[in-house]
């Protein structure tokens, strides 16, 4: 990985995948599909990471999970994530990855800590198994072309923390990046993420490893790579409605410079593109009520954003999202507008 003269981390490479900085969104299911990936490209993100999906829906041809592994041209490069408890049928969805996606890397998550996912032994399940992790991860590698990545958890709960074993297991399988959340399963998305436990596995292994968890703006993002030496950050929740996060993550790391947030009028103006994004992919019915969470999320902080929320939630069609949301801004804008000239 290259530096700036600033000594902030400029660029990462895996495998044969060269990214433009080292900032990734991470894989959320029911927001990272392409109306989401897409805007974060275009923020400036490195590398985006698609919403996982089944080793066995993919063997299934299921029709849904063939739309979530369609790739765009505008939203590369892209790593596709797939995850499974059983050798062969990860190998093979691994296979029509590499042979009929356009996805440039290939992540296998060991994170997720969902009990539909962890009680057919995959996701954060195998975290107490580095011997199959290295297995699994051999076998898929030895089977693909693309580079081979995997997302983890620092492990099950405190009594079982093998975060050094698996990514040695991980590193010696062949995988070219490993990306780590600095929680456990047991802790889910509750409590803090452990960035000393991530310090330590980049300390054991030699392949790229990338930071995730508790990074809420550019400065964590810089005080995460300060404290723990990851090649690269990870960050998920925190762009929800919020891709500038990721754009100001990005300059900041690479100039210093800590770019403004956004006004109001900025937010609703790309919430407009997601919604249009989500109506094309989604139809205007599914994509207008995955649309609610996401405007919720792009009007989080603003005045009156509680209200707001509730009436977005009985929102039907895209006229209707669209005038609530201009009014809206309409009216924070004349409140400040009467803040700055009480007078007028």
């Amino acid at each position: 990985m290259d530096k700036d003269s600033k000594g902030c981390e400029a660029g990462m490479k895996i495998g044969d995948v060269q990214l433009d900085n080292n900032v990734v969104l991470a894989p959320m299911a029911g927001v990272s599909n392409y109306a989401f990936r897409s805007i974060a490209r275009e923020f400036g993100t490195g590398l985006v990471t698609a919403e996982m999906v089944s080793d066995k829906a993919i063997l299934q041809k299921n029709e849904r999970t063939m739309k979530m592994v369609e790739v765009a041209p505008n939203e590369r490069p892209l790593s596709l994530q797939i995850f499974g408890g059983d050798k062969d049928s990860l190998v093979q969805a691994a296979v029509f990855v590499d042979q009929f996606t356009d996805a440039d890397i290939i992540d296998i998550n060991m994170g997720c800590p969902v009990p539909k996912i962890t009680k057919n032994e995959a996701g954060a399940k195998l975290l107490l198994h580095p011997p199959k992790i290295e297995e699994l991860v051999e076998a898929v590698v030895r089977a693909v072309k693309k580079p081979v990545t995997v997302k983890m958890r620092i492990g099950w709960d405190s009594k079982h923390l093998y975060a050094i074993e698996n990514a040695k297991a991980i590193e010696n399988a062949g995988a070219k990046a490993l990306a780590v959340h600095g929680r456990t399963r047991e802790q889910m998305y509750t409590g803090k993420a452990d960035w000393d436990v991530i310090r330590s596995v980049k300390e054991s292994i030699r392949i790229p490893v990338i930071g995730n968890g508790d990074i809420f703006s550019p400065e964590d993002a810089k005080r995460m790579i300060d404290q723990t030496g990851v090649d690269g950050v990870m960050i998920g929740r925190a762009a929800l409605g919020n891709p500038w996060i990721l754009y100001r993550t990005v300059q900041y790391l690479t100039t210093g410079i800590l770019p403004p947030e956004p006004k109001a009028s900025e937010k609703i103006k790309v919430a407009m593109v997601h919604m249009e994004r989500l109506i094309r992919l989604k139809g205007e019915k599914v994509g207008i009520m995955e649309m609610r969470k996401h405007a919720g999320w792009y009007i989080k902080g603003l005045p009156g954003a509680s209200k707001m929320r509730d009436e977005i939630n009985l929102v039907e069609t895209k006229e209707e999202l669209e005038e609530k949301l201009f009014s809206y801004v309409e009216d924070i804008e004349k409140e400040k507008e009467q803040e700055i000239n009480p007078i007028s």
